[in-house]
């Protein structure tokens, strides 16, 4: 079975506004409404290439109702944790250009982190459990890597989609995959990574510092897998980008759910940058006929690892 966990999750609220002026009376002109959050993404397009999955995390008030009942309504096993205060809701405001506006999130009390504790302890060996997203400050920072030491020592195999100090700390845990993108394998090594070229060392090193499968993704210029010591790149599909939610997510989800009905690396890496593109171009998440239309676009070959 796989897990997501989805820690703050949201409403997210797309606003279009063809014509938004500053210090006016502003009027929508199309708006949508999805339950939002890395794991919450993984969860729903897994649900859509017909891979199960369970939804934990946490969730409170009317606008968690709204995400728990649109998931069930999908067909998405949910099991989340509830809390006191609403879940956040993000605004991504469409004009032209994209800006993002995102709630903080209910706090989070240490029942309620107990609970999912309770929750997660159904977990058995074979399982995959995807942690994604960021920390809530209210819990600890080194969340994602106590629960990735954990479940890794109990045969569970640990997906982590974070960046920064998280990406950092979790590697010495061993999960079984990490997906920087080469933003945050920059960040990460405190280096300038804008090649597919580049990238081949750096994601060497983060095999080696703890990672079993590391995917790199480079947005347009494509992707690369490292796995049992080789490198593999991608191409990238052609088309235009209409979604800059959830694409790495669908990355994720197209991998993970292929490599568990089929145990093959290069074809979960395929129908990967598949499902990452589908989402791309399209103005929610990867429909199962986008992904199909695009998978003999997508070329996988091993590159050299020096």
């Amino acid at each position: 079975m796989i897990y997501t966990v989805t820690l703050n999750p949201s409403i997210d609220f797309i606003v279009e506004v063809d014509d938004f002026q500053l210090d006016q009376l502003n009027r929508i002109d199309r708006e949508s409404k999805f339950p939002g959050g890395k794991g919450i993404n993984v969860s729903r397009v897994l649900n859509t290439i017909d891979v199960p999955s369970k939804a934990l995390g946490f969730l409170g008030g009317f606008t968690g109702e709204f995400i728990q009942n649109t998931l069930e309504s999908e067909g998405i096993l949910t099991d989340f944790v509830k809390v006191s205060e609403d879940s956040r809701i993000n605004i991504k405001l469409k004009t032209g250009e994209e800006t993002e506006i995102n709630g903080q999130g209910p706090a989070l009390a240490e029942k309620n982190v107990q609970d999912l504790f309770k929750k997660l302890d159904t977990l058995q060996e074979g399982d995959i459990l995807v942690l994604a997203g960021s920390i809530p400050p209210s819990l600890p920072k080194t969340f994602y890597s106590d629960l990735t030491r954990e479940y890794s020592k109990r045969g569970v195999k640990v997906v982590v989609d974070a960046g920064g100090k998280v990406l950092a700390e979790v590697l010495q845990d061993k999960p079984f995959l990490v997906k920087p993108n080469h933003h945050e394998l920059s960040e990460l090594f405190g280096a300038t990574i804008k090649t597919v070229e580049e990238v081949i060392p750096y994601g060497k090193k983060v095999v080696e510092m703890g990672a079993e499968n590391v995917i790199v993704s480079m947005a347009g210029d494509g992707a690369l897998l490292f796995t049992n010591g080789e490198v593999y790149s991608a191409t990238v599909p052609k088309g235009k980008v209409l979604n800059s939610v959830g694409a790495g997510d669908s990355l994720v989800a197209g991998f993970i759910g292929t490599y568990s009905k089929e145990q093959d690396f290069i074809k979960a890496f395929q129908v990967a940058v598949a499902t990452g593109s589908a989402t791309a171009f399209s103005q929610d998440l990867a429909t199962r006929e986008k992904i199909d239309s695009l998978l003999d676009q997508v070329t996988v070959k091993k590159v050299s690892f020096n």
